[in-house]
Protein backbone atom coordinates (compact mmCIF):
# COMPACT_ATOMS: atom_id res chain seq x y z
CA UNK A 1 0.00 0.00 0.00
CA UNK A 2 2.88 2.57 0.75
CA UNK A 3 4.47 1.35 -2.80
CA UNK A 4 0.84 2.52 -4.14
CA UNK A 5 1.11 5.91 -2.73
CA UNK A 6 2.09 7.86 -5.33
CA UNK A 7 -0.60 6.46 -7.99
CA UNK A 8 -3.30 6.53 -5.50
CA UNK A 9 -2.64 10.17 -5.14
CA UNK A 10 -2.82 10.83 -8.42
CA UNK A 11 -5.89 9.09 -9.22
CA UNK A 12 -7.40 11.14 -5.83
CA UNK A 13 -7.57 13.79 -8.16
CA UNK A 14 -9.18 12.42 -11.35
CA UNK A 15 -11.17 9.82 -10.20
CA UNK A 16 -10.33 7.50 -12.88
CA UNK A 17 -8.66 4.62 -10.61
CA UNK A 18 -5.35 2.64 -10.78
CA UNK A 19 -5.83 -1.14 -12.27
CA UNK A 20 -4.64 -4.27 -10.94
CA UNK A 21 -2.32 -4.60 -13.02
CA UNK A 22 -1.15 -1.05 -12.70
CA UNK A 23 -0.56 -1.13 -8.80
CA UNK A 24 2.86 -2.21 -7.10
CA UNK A 25 4.94 -5.02 -8.25
CA UNK A 26 4.37 -6.72 -5.31
CA UNK A 27 0.60 -6.32 -4.25
CA UNK A 28 -0.54 -9.66 -6.14
CA UNK A 29 1.83 -11.72 -4.20
CA UNK A 30 1.34 -9.98 -0.83
CA UNK A 31 -3.04 -10.23 -1.56
CA UNK A 32 -2.29 -13.77 -1.83
CA UNK A 33 -0.02 -14.29 1.18
CA UNK A 34 -2.53 -12.08 3.23
CA UNK A 35 -5.64 -14.40 2.18
CA UNK A 36 -4.20 -18.26 1.81
CA UNK A 37 -3.78 -19.05 5.43
CA UNK A 38 -7.62 -18.48 6.10
CA UNK A 39 -8.20 -20.20 2.92
CA UNK A 40 -5.95 -23.22 4.10
CA UNK A 41 -7.30 -23.62 7.79
CA UNK A 42 -10.80 -22.81 6.86
CA UNK A 43 -11.78 -23.43 3.48
CA UNK A 44 -12.21 -27.34 3.65
CA UNK A 45 -12.60 -27.96 6.81
CA UNK A 46 -14.98 -25.34 7.57
CA UNK A 47 -16.72 -22.88 5.31
CA UNK A 48 -17.37 -25.98 2.43
CA UNK A 49 -19.32 -28.04 5.10
CA UNK A 50 -21.13 -24.87 6.33
CA UNK A 51 -23.16 -25.06 3.07
CA UNK A 52 -25.69 -26.94 2.06
CA UNK A 53 -25.20 -30.18 0.39
CA UNK A 54 -21.85 -28.92 -1.45
CA UNK A 55 -19.77 -31.12 -0.37
CA UNK A 56 -20.78 -34.42 -1.19
CA UNK A 57 -21.09 -32.50 -4.88
CA UNK A 58 -17.55 -31.84 -4.70
CA UNK A 59 -16.44 -35.43 -3.26
CA UNK A 60 -19.05 -37.15 -6.25
CA UNK A 61 -17.95 -34.68 -8.50
CA UNK A 62 -19.02 -31.43 -9.17
CA UNK A 63 -18.18 -28.92 -12.07
CA UNK A 64 -16.84 -25.57 -10.25
CA UNK A 65 -16.09 -22.27 -11.58
CA UNK A 66 -13.40 -20.66 -9.15
CA UNK A 67 -13.79 -16.64 -10.31
CA UNK A 68 -11.27 -14.19 -9.45
CA UNK A 69 -8.78 -16.61 -8.26
CA UNK A 70 -5.48 -14.69 -8.27
CA UNK A 71 -2.78 -16.86 -7.87
CA UNK A 72 -4.81 -20.09 -7.67
CA UNK A 73 -4.50 -21.06 -3.78
CA UNK A 74 -8.26 -21.05 -3.14
CA UNK A 75 -7.98 -23.65 -6.68
CA UNK A 76 -5.61 -25.22 -5.52
CA UNK A 77 -6.99 -26.20 -1.94
CA UNK A 78 -10.25 -27.42 -3.21
CA UNK A 79 -8.84 -29.49 -6.10
CA UNK A 80 -6.27 -31.56 -3.90
CA UNK A 81 -9.14 -31.67 -1.25
CA UNK A 82 -12.17 -32.92 -4.25
CA UNK A 83 -9.87 -34.95 -6.75
CA UNK A 84 -13.26 -36.29 -8.16
CA UNK A 85 -14.08 -32.45 -9.24
CA UNK A 86 -13.29 -30.06 -11.82
CA UNK A 87 -11.94 -26.62 -11.05
CA UNK A 88 -11.97 -23.98 -13.88
CA UNK A 89 -11.13 -20.64 -12.67
CA UNK A 90 -10.63 -17.24 -13.87
CA UNK A 91 -8.72 -13.94 -14.14
CA UNK A 92 -8.94 -10.78 -15.47
CA UNK A 93 -5.21 -10.40 -14.68
CA UNK A 94 -2.61 -12.10 -16.93
CA UNK A 95 0.32 -12.37 -14.45
CA UNK A 96 -2.05 -13.86 -12.11
CA UNK A 97 -3.19 -16.64 -14.04
CA UNK A 98 0.37 -17.08 -15.05
CA UNK A 99 1.10 -17.63 -11.56
CA UNK A 100 -2.17 -20.07 -10.87
CA UNK A 101 -1.01 -22.44 -13.54
CA UNK A 102 2.80 -22.87 -11.52
CA UNK A 103 1.00 -23.10 -8.53
CA UNK A 104 -1.26 -25.91 -10.00
CA UNK A 105 1.39 -27.77 -11.51
CA UNK A 106 3.58 -27.53 -8.41
CA UNK A 107 0.52 -29.29 -6.29
CA UNK A 108 0.18 -31.50 -8.50
CA UNK A 109 -3.66 -30.71 -9.64
CA UNK A 110 -3.12 -30.24 -13.42
CA UNK A 111 -5.42 -33.42 -14.13
CA UNK A 112 -8.47 -31.27 -12.47
CA UNK A 113 -7.65 -27.24 -12.77
CA UNK A 114 -7.91 -24.94 -15.62
CA UNK A 115 -7.17 -21.60 -15.68
CA UNK A 116 -8.51 -18.77 -17.91
CA UNK A 117 -8.28 -15.05 -18.57
CA UNK A 118 -11.86 -13.71 -18.26
CA UNK A 119 -14.07 -11.10 -16.29
CA UNK A 120 -16.15 -12.09 -13.59
CA UNK A 121 -19.26 -10.22 -16.11
CA UNK A 122 -18.53 -12.57 -19.02
CA UNK A 123 -16.46 -15.76 -17.86
CA UNK A 124 -17.35 -18.82 -20.12
CA UNK A 125 -19.28 -21.29 -18.35
CA UNK A 126 -22.36 -23.77 -18.47
CA UNK A 127 -23.70 -26.43 -16.51
CA UNK A 128 -21.62 -25.30 -12.96
CA UNK A 129 -22.51 -26.92 -9.93
CA UNK A 130 -20.83 -24.34 -7.73
CA UNK A 131 -19.37 -21.08 -8.36
CA UNK A 132 -16.80 -19.75 -5.64
CA UNK A 133 -15.66 -15.48 -5.28
CA UNK A 134 -12.95 -15.47 -2.96
CA UNK A 135 -11.94 -11.86 -1.39
CA UNK A 136 -13.26 -10.44 -5.10
CA UNK A 137 -16.28 -9.15 -5.05
CA UNK A 138 -16.00 -6.17 -3.69
CA UNK A 139 -12.76 -5.22 -5.86
CA UNK A 140 -15.08 -5.34 -8.92
CA UNK A 141 -16.29 -2.53 -11.33
CA UNK A 142 -19.33 -3.69 -11.96
CA UNK A 143 -20.06 -6.60 -9.09
CA UNK A 144 -24.15 -6.66 -9.68
CA UNK A 145 -23.11 -7.58 -13.42
CA UNK A 146 -21.09 -10.41 -11.82
CA UNK A 147 -23.82 -11.89 -10.18
CA UNK A 148 -26.52 -11.62 -12.65
CA UNK A 149 -24.05 -13.50 -14.93
CA UNK A 150 -22.57 -16.05 -12.09
CA UNK A 151 -26.78 -16.88 -11.95
CA UNK A 152 -26.99 -17.76 -15.97
CA UNK A 153 -24.78 -20.90 -15.74
CA UNK A 154 -25.87 -22.03 -12.46
CA UNK A 155 -27.59 -25.29 -12.22
CA UNK A 156 -31.05 -24.74 -10.71
CA UNK A 157 -30.48 -26.79 -7.79
CA UNK A 158 -26.20 -24.85 -7.49
CA UNK A 159 -24.87 -22.19 -5.30
CA UNK A 160 -22.85 -19.66 -4.90
CA UNK A 161 -20.35 -19.12 -2.07
CA UNK A 162 -19.03 -15.73 -1.96
CA UNK A 163 -15.91 -14.96 0.70
CA UNK A 164 -15.45 -11.61 1.67
CA UNK A 165 -13.98 -9.05 4.12
CA UNK A 166 -15.39 -9.45 7.25
CA UNK A 167 -17.24 -5.67 7.51
CA UNK A 168 -20.21 -3.79 9.11
CA UNK A 169 -23.17 -2.24 7.97
CA UNK A 170 -21.99 0.59 10.29
CA UNK A 171 -19.04 2.64 9.98
CA UNK A 172 -18.85 2.55 14.14
CA UNK A 173 -19.32 -1.44 13.53
CA UNK A 174 -15.56 -1.07 11.77
CA UNK A 175 -13.77 0.88 14.31
CA UNK A 176 -11.48 -2.43 15.58
CA UNK A 177 -8.01 -3.68 14.16
CA UNK A 178 -9.78 -5.71 11.50
CA UNK A 179 -11.77 -2.75 10.04
CA UNK A 180 -8.81 -0.60 10.14
CA UNK A 181 -6.49 -2.63 8.31
CA UNK A 182 -9.88 -3.28 5.31
CA UNK A 183 -10.66 0.67 5.50
CA UNK A 184 -7.43 0.98 4.27
CA UNK A 185 -6.58 -1.54 2.08
CA UNK A 186 -10.16 -0.47 0.55
CA UNK A 187 -8.79 3.08 -0.26
CA UNK A 188 -5.32 2.38 -1.65
CA UNK A 189 -6.41 -0.65 -3.25
CA UNK A 190 -10.00 -1.84 -3.81
CA UNK A 191 -11.85 1.14 -4.49
CA UNK A 192 -9.26 2.53 -7.16
CA UNK A 193 -9.35 -0.85 -8.49
CA UNK A 194 -12.66 -0.72 -9.01
CA UNK A 195 -12.66 2.94 -10.63
CA UNK A 196 -10.42 1.65 -13.12
CA UNK A 197 -13.32 -0.94 -14.60
CA UNK A 198 -16.29 -0.32 -16.42
CA UNK A 199 -19.54 0.56 -14.67
CA UNK A 200 -17.47 1.60 -11.49
CA UNK A 201 -19.87 0.41 -8.69
CA UNK A 202 -17.28 0.53 -5.98
CA UNK A 203 -18.02 -1.59 -3.05
CA UNK A 204 -14.34 -1.04 -1.32
CA UNK A 205 -13.89 -3.97 1.34
CA UNK A 206 -16.50 -2.80 3.96
CA UNK A 207 -19.20 -3.70 1.72
CA UNK A 208 -21.43 -5.08 4.71
CA UNK A 209 -23.88 -7.82 4.55
CA UNK A 210 -26.63 -5.93 3.75
CA UNK A 211 -25.37 -4.18 0.89
CA UNK A 212 -24.04 -7.68 -0.37
CA UNK A 213 -26.85 -9.23 -0.15
CA UNK A 214 -29.01 -6.75 -1.89
CA UNK A 215 -26.44 -6.45 -4.84
CA UNK A 216 -26.59 -10.60 -4.82
CA UNK A 217 -30.31 -10.63 -4.96
CA UNK A 218 -30.82 -8.11 -7.32
CA UNK A 219 -28.29 -10.31 -9.32
CA UNK A 220 -31.40 -13.30 -9.36
CA UNK A 221 -30.53 -14.86 -6.13
CA UNK A 222 -33.84 -15.69 -4.16
CA UNK A 223 -31.81 -17.35 -0.40
CA UNK A 224 -28.64 -15.24 0.23
CA UNK A 225 -27.43 -16.33 3.84
CA UNK A 226 -24.34 -15.56 5.89
CA UNK A 227 -23.05 -18.88 6.51
CA UNK A 228 -20.36 -18.77 8.93
CA UNK A 229 -17.12 -16.00 9.46
CA UNK A 230 -13.74 -15.67 11.00
CA UNK A 231 -12.76 -12.54 12.26
CA UNK A 232 -11.25 -11.61 8.57
CA UNK A 233 -13.73 -12.92 6.71
CA UNK A 234 -17.64 -13.11 6.14
CA UNK A 235 -19.12 -16.58 3.80
CA UNK A 236 -22.09 -15.96 2.04
CA UNK A 237 -23.89 -18.72 0.40
CA UNK A 238 -26.36 -17.87 -2.38
CA UNK A 239 -28.62 -19.78 -4.31
CA UNK A 240 -31.50 -19.53 -7.41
Amino acid sequence: MMENQNLVEAAFKTGKGVGWGDQAACLFCAVGRFFRPGYRNNLVSGWLLQLRDVVPKLETGARVADVGCGHGFSTVIMAKAFPKSHFTSYDFHPGSIAQAKVHAQQHGVTANTHFELAMASNFPAKDLNFVTFSDCLHDMGDPLGAARHVRQPLKPDGSWMVVEPMAGDRLEDNLNPIGRLYYAASTMICVPISLDQPVSAEFGAQAGFARLKDTIGLGGFTRVRRATETPFNMILEARP
